[in-house]
C-alpha cells in the first residue's frame, strides 16, 4: 500500500491487502474449532471451505487437491519426505537444480547425510535450467524431478511444462515450487500434468504463515507430521481458520484482471530497467530478458558494494533487497547469480528490485532520480 517508504522488496514478502485485512478481523469473530460438529465450528469450516474453492480457480485445480499448511517451505519438505520413503521402499534418486531456493537446497544437504542420491541440474548464464543436462541426468531410477517455476532473486521463468515430460517419460514424480509465480502468471495445475506444487500466501497479498500443497489425484502422499485428522490426516493440527480465510480472499484478488496486473507489473519493470541503464554507466542487467518474471529485476552495479546500496537506498527511504546473504551474517554472495557463472565481485554489486501491486509509476520514477548519484558516490569512494 502507498506509503513514504517505496517498497520494492514484494519477492520477498508483500503486504497485506486491505480487502484481506478486513476479512481477517471479520473471521475473528468465527472462533469455532473447524473439526467441530457444532454450529460454530460448521461456520469456521464453512470459511475453509470457501477459502479451498478459491486456491482452486485461481491455481485450476480441484478443491479436493488442494493441502492447506503453514507455507512453501513446509511443501517442499512435504515433497521430498515423499520422495525419501518412496527411495526407502523402492531405491532411487532425486533430481533438482542449483538455483532452488533454500527450502529445497538445504533439503537435499540434508538428504545427502542420510545417504540419499541428489543431482542437480546447471544454469546457463541467464539462469535458465538446462534441460539437455537435465534430460541426461533424469533416468528411470529417478523418483522425483523438482524444478522452480520462477526465481525468486533472478526472475528467471524455467521450462518446467518440458521438464515435467522429461520426468514422466522416466517414471518420475513432478514437482514445481510456483511460489514466486502466484498472481505474476496464468497457473493451469489440471493442465500442466504436475504431480506437486508449493505455494505461500503472504507472495500473493495474503497473511503469512500458511499456504499449501497442491497434489495431482492418485500421486502418492505420506504426512510430514502426525496427529489429527485434518486435511485427510496428511497435515494434521487445528485449521488457522483466520490465515486460511485471508489467503483465499488474496486468491481471488489474484484471479481478478491477471493479464493487466502482469502487464502492468512488466511495464514498470521495463520503465525502471531502461532509465537505470540511461542514467548510469556500466550496470549488468542479470537473468533472462525474455523469459522473467513481470517485477522483478535484478542489476548487478560494478565497483559498488550491492550492501551499501541497499543501506543507502534505505535511508531514501526505498526498500529493496541485495544479491549477498547479508541478513544472514553471511559475506557470502548469492548461490543462484554465482551458478549462472557471474564473477563474485559482480554478484557482490547486485540489487534485485522486485514490484508489486502496490508500486506506480511515480514510485520507478523517484528511484531512478535517487539511485544514480548513491551509485555515482559508491564509485568514487572506492577508488579513492
Amino acid at each position: 500500500m502507498k506509503s513514504d517508504t517505496v517498497y520494492m522488496d514484494n519477492n520477498a514478502t508483500t503486504c497485506m491487502a486491505p480487502e484481506v485485512i478486513d476479512g481477517m478481523h471479520e473471521a475473528e469473530k468465527i472462533y469455532g474449532n473447524a473439526s467441530s460438529m457444532h454450529q460454530r465450528g460448521r461456520e469456521a469450516a464453512a470459511l475453509v471451505g470457501l477459502s479451498r474453492e478459491s486456491v482452486a480457480r485461481l491455481l485450476g485445480c480441484d478443491a479436493d487437491e488442494v493441502i492447506f499448511n503453514s507455507g512453501a517451505t513446509e511443501s517442499n519438505n512435504a515433497v521430498f519426505n515423499i520422495a525419501r520413503h518412496l527411495i526407502a521402499l523402492k531405491g532411487g534418486k532425486i533430481v533438482t537444480t542449483t538455483i532452488e531456493h533454500p527450502a529445497i537446497i538445504e533439503t537435499v544437504k540434508y538428504l545427502r547425510t542420510e545417504g540419499v542420491r541428489v543431482d542437480l541440474a546447471e544454469v546457463d548464464p541467464e539462469g535458465i535450467v538446462k534441460i539437455d543436462q537435465l534430460e541426461k541426468l533424469v533416468d528411470d531410477d529417478t523418483v522425483l524431478v523438482s524444478v522452480m517455476m520462477g526465481n525468486n532473486e533472478s526472475g528467471a521463468i524455467q521450462n518446467v511444462m518440458e521438464a515435467c515430460r522429461i520426468a514422466h517419460s522416466h517414471g518420475a514424480l513432478f514437482h514445481t515450487d510456483a511460489t514466486q509465480a502466484i498472481g505474476k502468471m496464468n497457473i493451469d495445475f489440471n493442465k500442466s500434468a504436475f504431480d506437486y506444487m508449493s505455494l505461500s500466501a503472504h507472495k500473493f497479498y495474503g497473511p503469512k504463515g500458511v499456504g499449501c500443497l497442491i497434489v495431482k489425484k492418485g500421486a502418492p502422499l505420506f504426512p510430514l507430521m502426525h496427529g489429527g485428522h485434518q486435511e485427510n490426516g496428511i497435515r494434521p493440527g487445528t485449521y488457522n481458520t483466520q490465515a486460511i480465510y485471508g489467503m483465499g480472499i488474496a486468491a481471488d484478488l489474484a484471479a481478478r484482471n491477471l493479464d493487466d496486473e502482469i502487464q502492468r507489473l512488466w511495464e514498470m519493470r521495463e520503465a525502471l530497467r531502461k532509465g537505470i541503464e540511461e542514467r548510469i554507466e556500466d550496470v549488468v542487467i542479470n537473468g533472462s530478458q525474455e523469459h522473467c518474471l513481470p517485477g522483478t529485476l535484478n542489476v548487478s552495479f560494478p565497483r559498488a558494494e550491492g550492501e551499501s546500496i541497499l543501506l543507502m537506498l534505505d535511508l531514501k527511504g526505498v526498500e529493496v533487497s541485495t544479491g549477498s546473504a547479508c541478513a544472514t551474517g553471511s559475506l557470502e554472495p548469492s548461490y543462484v547469480l554465482m551458478a549462472t557463472g557471474m564473477d563474485v565481485e559482480l554478484a557482490h554489486g547486485s540489487i534485485r528490485f522486485s514490484l508489486g501491486r502496490y508500486n506506480t509509476m511515480e514510485d520507478v520514477q523517484y528511484v531512478l532520480d535517487v539511485l544514480p548519484p548513491i551509485i555515482r558516490n559508491l564509485r568514487e569512494m572506492s577508488t579513492r
